[in-house]
């Protein structure tokens, strides 16, 4: 129980980092035997005492321009003073280099599903990211062991497959492209991950390779697998499982037999947090620590039947029991989980699980080998495909409700395993949880979301009995952006996709929507003759079966409670801002006014009545948001889509007119997506 003691205390006072609340942790105290009690106070007490010290190497520069010197590695540039990740476009090659730029802090989630580069960051303990000017010095790195192993694993090898063996040896995956898609939907990703499977693989091959050396092979053997982290890099995944299996080697040696496996999973859980504490915010971290959890807990319990019934079953047991406490950060992080994942595993991983060793030999042999890791690659990509197509259960983000009432639905049937209760109360105890987590479904959302697309519009109207409504798409580069935040939000379908009118800032990102999810209709308005984008986006909903609907003044569509009444354009061969589609979303007496791009010269001629809701025109423009649009709209919140420009928007002019007439102001480049609740 003291390896228990010390990876809760450990864990207990790396939460200190998320909130005081992590001190009542604390009150657990006299549940513990008294030599235990000792052990997670003093784990505890290290972890607080090593958060005092300095994290923060650049606290007080944020926001100065610097000159840094270092060697860049995958994005990070190395300094004497600490690590910053390094923003510039194109991408800078590997190297040593002298850069000049500004030092900013890392930028948070801007849409639901959007990448957060300051968690990610967070999880490595990295704080700033430089942007880049200029580049005052850089030359290529001189040829290390890296580069020497890199090139043995890539000789005589295809392309895809060279990268498939880089991937799976060093842990680099930038060349893999649309193959790291292909494994995320296949579910097999895990296994591109440096982590136990490697360092299991690895540490036997060691053993028996230098079984002459009688016990001392097994410290040998730690002797290599510690050089082999600090030639990859310290992945939180690889660092878990190279502490367990120093643990078990170590352990051997001093010939104590086998280590338990939950108690191997404490110490690594101590030491690791006691050496990053930051890493506790990594999601490999997470995912690393939780699967072996799920393995060690649930594995052990499982009857293990013989024979190829037996293997079946234990491939798929496994599947389970590393995903049973996973699942939820899964869905909340990737919003989909391959419903074949199971049988990927179970035919795909052995193919993948060879390609290891051949790996490590080929390090070695170089070209010799090529031919075996040619053939057993291109079998294993051509079953990732497969697999690739699959059905996938889509799911949003999870609230920290969502997760606690998972949690509390399977420690009851872990209870039944272990024999802490009986299956009747346990599945009563699940139960009750499961419907407890239904009961948002009886409020279903009401809202409006203005995302952020940077310089451009794209909005999203969710309302009860599943009306879900796409204005505009942003520029082409956003697409996958408003793809990701319907994904995290759980919109599978669009009843209505609206555009506006063709600029690319407005509808750029909505063929790739048409393509990702399901259209039930998009509505236009009149064709513009010419008009590039009008005919791209005709196109897109053209191959895919989506009815097109045009749309003017005094056009009224209905969606189940929602009115869409067109207020605009009124004629054809006006300006192109003024064709935009002006209309009014109506729902249970709440109204919200979509302008579009159109000019005050358009607005005297709405008859929008008042609103609750004002999308400002044009992204701020002087010449949109009237004084008399205003005057009779009374909206109480106006929002602004707008990224950086050089247009000025929004101008001071429609800040100082919202001003004046009391308009409370919302704008996506200062907070991100922005979120306005209907009810």
């Amino acid at each position: 129980m003291i390896p228990h003691a010390l990876g809760l205390g450990a864990l207990a006072g790396a939460l200190t980092q998320a909130g005081p609340l992590a001190y009542l942790s604390l009150l657990l105290l006299p549940l513990w035997p008294r030599p235990e009690r000792g052990f997670f106070a003093a784990a505890f007490a290290l972890l607080c005492l090593r958060l005092l010290l300095p994290a923060d190497p650049w606290a007080g520069q944020v926001g100065q321009r610097v000159e840094l010197e270092g060697t860049l590695r995958e994005g990070f540039l190395s300094t004497p003073q600490g690590r910053v990740y390094v923003r510039h476009f194109p991408a800078l090659k590997d190297g040593r280099y002298r850069l000049g730029g500004v030092l900013q802090r890392p930028q948070g989630r801007r849409n639901p599903g959007g990448f957060d580069q300051a968690a990610w960051l967070r999880g490595l303990g990295v704080t700033a990211v430089l942007k880049v000017e200029r580049v005052i010095r850089g030359q290529p790195p001189p040829p290390g062991l890296r580069e020497v192993v890199r090139g043995r694993l890539e000789a005589g090898l295809s392309p895809a497959i060279a990268a498939l063996a880089v991937a799976m040896t060093l842990g680099e995956r930038r060349d893999l492209g649309e193959t790291y898609e292909q494994f995320q939907r296949s579910g097999l990703a895990h296994a591109l991950a440096l982590s136990g499977l490697n360092v299991a693989i690895l540490t036997g091959f060691l053993v028996l390779l230098l079984s002459f050396l009688g016990p001392y092979r097994y410290l040998a053997a730690l002797a290599v697998l510690l050089a082999y982290l600090a030639l990859v890099g310290p992945s939180a995944s690889l660092v878990r499982a190279e502490i367990m299996a120093a643990l078990v080697l170590v352990a051997l040696f001093l010939g104590k037999g086998k280590v338990d496996v939950l108690a191997a999973l404490a110490w690594a859980l101590a030491v690791h947090l006691l050496a990053q504490p930051f890493a506790l915010f990594s999601l490999s971290f997470q995912l690393s620590y939780l699967a072996v959890l799920g393995m060690a807990l649930v594995l052990p319990r499982l009857p293990r039947p013989a024979g190829v019934r037996g293997w079946v079953l234990a491939g798929f047991a496994v599947t389970f029991a590393a995903q049973l406490l996973l699942l939820p950060l899964l869905l909340h992080n990737f919003h989909a989980l391959p419903l074949l994942s199971p049988v990927a595993n179970l035919l795909v991983l052995p193919f993948l699980n060879l390609l290891v060793p051949l790996g490590f030999l080929k390090m070695f042999a170089g070209e010799w080998l090529a031919w075996p890791v040619e053939g057993l690659g291109r079998l294993a990509l051509g079953l990732v495909a497969l697999f690739a197509q699959g059905p996938q259960l889509r799911w949003g983000e999870i609230a920290p409700a969502g997760f606690a009432l998972y949690y509390a639905g399977v420690l009851p049937l872990l209870a039944v395993l272990y024999r802490q209760l009986s299956w009747r109360r346990g599945a009563l105890l699940s139960g009750s949880a499961a419907l407890a987590s239904g009961l948002g479904l009886l409020v279903p959302p009401a809202e409006y979301w203005q995302l952020d697309v940077g310089q451009g519009d794209a909005a999203l109207l969710r309302l009860p009995g599943g009306v879900e409504i796409l204005v505009d798409g942003g520029r082409d580069w956003a697409g996958a952006r408003v793809v990701g935040a319907l994904r995290a939000l759980g919109v599978d379908d669009l009843e209505l996709v609206v555009a506006t009118h063709p600029d690319a800032d407005h509808v750029g990102g909505l063929p790739e929507v048409l393509g990702s999810v399901g259209v039930g209709a998009l509505v236009t308005g009149p064709p513009e003759p010419g008009d590039e984008q009008d005919r791209r986006l005709r196109e897109a909903a053209r191959a895919r079966g989506v009815r097109t609907l045009e749309a003017g003044a005094g056009s009224v569509l209905r969606v189940g409670e929602a009115r869409l009444r067109f207020l605009g354009p009124r004629a054809s061969g006006a300006d192109d801002n003024a064709r935009s589609l002006v209309f009014v979303l109506e729902w249970r007496g709440r109204r919200v006014l979509f302008t579009g791009d159109a000019p005050v010269s358009e607005e005297a001629r709405w008859e929008a009545g008042a609103v609750d809701v004002l999308k400002v025109g044009h992204h701020g423009s002087a010449g949109s948001t009237g004084e008399e649009l205003l005057e009779r709209s009374r909206p109480r919140l106006a929002v602004i889509g707008v990224g950086a420009n050089v247009y000025g928007h929004p101008t001071p002019a429609v800040l100082e007119r919202l001003r004046r007439h009391g308009v409370a102001v919302r704008r996506t480049d200062l907070e991100g997506a922005v979120r306005v609740a209907l009810r």
